[in-house]
């Protein structure tokens, strides 16, 4: 068995319906949340690779367009998981809490 185009995309099209089930049904806690934008953005990079290799360019190689754009989400995504995770602790080291109900008490 052979995997073609639709095999990663049906792959990318469940890992992305897991990512955003994760953020509607678990509003609640941020680390679940933050889980689940990254599964979102790693489903979007499957889809990118996935048509890049099965796009041929002009000279009949696969276009590596998809493969470039999947690196600067990989940079986005690495600044975003450091930067939510340091608002994180410190979020928890000033209310004792994870939870996004709580996070109206820092209201000043």
């Amino acid at each position: 068995m052979t995997l073609t185009l639709a095999h990663y995309l049906i792959l990318g099209a469940i890992m992305f319906a897991l990512g955003v089930f994760g953020v509607f049904l678990n509003r609640r806690n941020l680390i679940s949340l933050l889980m689940s934008i990254e599964l979102m953005l790693l489903s979007v990079n499957i889809n990118f690779v996935a048509f890049s290799m099965w796009n041929p360019g002009a000279n009949g190689l696969p276009e590596t367009s998809g493969q470039i754009f999947v690196f600067f989400i990989l940079t986005v995504a690495a600044a975003e998981a450091a930067i939510g995770l340091a608002i994180l602790v410190l979020l928890f080291r000033k209310i004792n809490s994870i939870n996004v109900d709580d996070v109206g008490r820092l209201k000043g």
